[in-house]
């Protein structure tokens, strides 16, 4: 204490002052003693004085902060014991060390002291606060209250030992949540509902019998917007708009849009069956954002092939149904008005790049070298961007190397790169998929995109394309782009070996001509057949060596069968021709009594795992390729798994199977 007195005494202040009376009281002594003598005894009493006095206010001054600090402590603790919130100390080990009469009072509980907090709150999950630094945030339920429960750790010392308590605060925030959800539930929702191919469907049943096919359809959807309590508003013929709000779609979704199986029993004598697209719009931040999401929504729902409906939430997209498949349409007309404006892009462009999707097979070469002779007949330099060879298009590519006029056609990724300028055209072709094209920068660098596939569209697509010409219910890219070549001439023309790929690859996608396959299929072979492909060259390109039969052999012996409707098999790691023995494997376990769908999987010596997916039309396997990131159609479909291991995967995929066989009641 002596101390601090004596610095609050010597401040530098009074040093000065003091300093400049002693040098005066030496001069007054110099010259007079008795007037020197007189300032030396008042300048010793002046200290004197000062010193006492200093004594007598910071003793004042210490008992005015302990008292202040006294009555602090009693405020502070009347605070806490009187806080208008609940709130507890607890020990490390979560007994209750002290609360206030508002915590006692929402657990509804007297003499809580040393019991376990998890006895009162068993929600409350006390092992998560011994891993935050700072104050941590939580939501609990009690007695049908709810609670945002906000807790810090406090460390107490003292000279024998340190502790550490737990200060947890709970503020409840039940009205606000009601309001919440009250918000939530009434939020706006915007529906587009679509007739899949309804004039097809019209056509399909007597002309008696359309009328009514009509107001059946317009009486059903009437009634389940009734039901649902949503507006329903025609806009034309086939199509609808709904409103509802954001609970009614909670209710449709625990439903699984009960309306898509409704609508497909509608039955007058059309041998088409109705079915319906529907797609919703939610969470935009607008109604105008939501009603851009419903938009972008039913254009998924038909871009998958219809029968199902699709929720946009944002970024995140969510399918309920597809389990039809999509419906031939006999006109050709949009292949000759795609014809049309795919010549002017050609002609228009100073050269042409073509890519399929990675790993290619024999539709994406096959469509590959269709867009390569529509090139090459309107005289525009086109190539195919091509990485490297695989086992599936190993003997196509030594027939076209063989042949010697197609110098040059092929091109690796970097030179790809190179050559793509401002007056390029890049036509993608078997995928519309960015992340799966064989080269992902030519998106990012061309101006001019044009994209050809059959496949049912996915969440991802290559937004950027000026043309895009995407059937779902073509059995093949190959079969596309034969229909295009008959319209980009009165007389089209190519080779041999260009109609002979084309031909291999609607081969390969409709496995022989048995799946997917309509009349606009066999209409496109019989033109590659007067073009001049022959059958038995196209024949040889499917042939494999005696490992391949092996493997493939070893595939069928190993499978597991799961509720006697679903074949699961793997193949070795790093066997040769990965993608021709899954794939073929996959096909032929479908030839099994019983088996409704057959998925084979193989680990590739790049580390990833493959997953072919074969169905007879009853399974969707395109929806259970999705949910390992890859895609396909309701009966071919497949997905590439990085950094996983095959038993992994064949686990996840026996989950998935499973869940999905229950959703569909098979």
């Amino acid at each position: 204490m002596k101390n601090k007195t004596s610095f609050k005494f010597w401040f530098p202040e009074q040093k000065r002052y003091i300093v400049m009376i002693a040098v005066l009281t030496l001069v007054a002594l110099y010259y007079n003693k008795v007037i020197g003598f007189i300032s030396v005894s008042a300048i010793i009493y002046f200290l004197y004085y000062n010193r006492k006095t200093s004594d007598i206010r910071q003793k004042e001054w210490t008992k005015y902060i302990e008292s202040l600090s006294a009555d602090i402590d009693e405020t502070v603790k009347s605070a806490i014991i009187n806080l208008p919130i609940p709130i507890c100390i607890l020990e490390i080990d979560g007994n209750i060390n002290w609360y206030n009469n508002k915590f006692a009072d929402i657990v509804k509980k007297r003499e809580l002291l040393d019991n376990k907090i998890e006895e009162m709150i068993p929600n409350l999950n006390l092992r998560k606060v011994l891993n935050e630094k700072n104050e941590m945030y939580t939501n609990v339920s009690i007695e049908g209250n709810n609670f945002n429960v906000v807790y810090n750790i406090v460390k107490i010392e003292n000279k024998l030992e340190s502790r550490y308590l737990i200060m947890v605060y709970f503020i409840e925030n039940t009205k606000f949540l009601k309001l919440s959800k009250k918000y939530y539930d009434e939020k706006s929702v915007f529906g587009i509902v679509q007739i899949d191919s309804f004039d097809e469907v019209l056509e399909s049943a007597g002309s008696d019998m359309r009328p009514l096919i009509v107001a059946d359809m317009e009486r059903t959807l009437k009634a389940w917007a009734d039901s649902i309590g949503a507006a329903i508003k025609k806009t034309r013929s086939d199509k609808y708009i709904v409103f509802m709000e954001n609970s009614t779609l909670e209710k449709l979704e625990k439903e699984k849009f009960a309306i898509l199986d409704e609508v497909r029993e509608i039955n007058y004598g059309n041998s088409l069956p109705l079915t319906l697209s529907i797609g919703i719009g939610v969470w935009g931040d607008t109604l105008v954002k939501s009603l851009e999401y419903a938009e972008s929504a039913i254009d998924l729902a038909l871009g998958r092939g219809g029968d199902q409906a699709v929720i946009k939430r944002k970024d995140k997209s969510t399918f309920y149904g597809g389990r039809s498949k999509g419906i031939e349409k006999k006109t050709k007309v949009k292949a000759r008005l795609i014809a049309y404006a795919l010549k002017d892009l050609v002609m228009d462009s100073e050269n042409v790049l073509i890519m399929g999707h990675k790993n290619g097979d024999l539709d994406a070469l096959g469509a590959a070298m269709g867009v390569y002779s529509i090139c090459a007949h309107l005289d525009v330099s086109a190539n195919i961007v091509l990485q490297e060879s695989n086992g599936s298009i190993e003997l196509l590519l030594k027939n076209i190397f063989r042949s010697g006029g197609y110098k040059n056609l092929f091109v690796k990724r970097e030179e790809a790169i190179k050559m793509c300028t401002k007056d390029t055209l890049l036509i993608v072709v078997d995928t519309h998929r960015p992340n799966f094209t064989e080269c992902k920068e030519l998106l990012e660098i061309a101006e001019k995109i044009v994209v050809i596939d059959h496949h049912r569209r996915g969440v991802e697509f290559i937004d950027k394309a000026v043309l895009v010409y995407h059937e779902t219910y073509a059995s093949s890219a190959s079969e596309m782009v034969t229909e295009l070549i008959q319209y980009i001439s009165e007389k089209p023309y190519i080779s041999r070996l260009e109609s002979e790929a084309l031909l291999a690859g609607i081969t390969l996608d409709t496995k022989n001509f048995t799946f997917r396959t309509g009349v606009r299929t066999f209409e496109a072979a019989a033109t590659l057949k007067k073009l001049g492909a022959d059958t038995a060259s196209v024949k040889k390109l499917f042939q494999g060596d005696v490992e391949t039969f092996f493997a493939k052999a070893d595939v069928i012996r190993s499978a597991k069968i799961i509720e006697r409707k679903i074949a699961i098999s793997s193949c070795e790691e790093g066997i040769e021709n990965l993608s021709i023995v899954i794939a073929q494997g996959a096909d032929e376990l479908l030839n099994i009594k019983g088996i409704k769908g057959s998925f084979v999987l193989g680990k590739g010596k790049d580390g990833i795992v493959y997953v072919s997916a074969r169905s007879m039309g009853e399974i969707n396997v395109q929806v259970i390729m999705e949910k390992l990131g890859g895609g396909g159609h309701i009966d071919i479909a497949g997905a590439q798994i990085k950094d996983s291991d095959i038993s992994d995967v064949i686990s996840k995929l026996e989950d998935i199977v499973t869940t999905y066989l229950k959703e569909v009641g098979l």
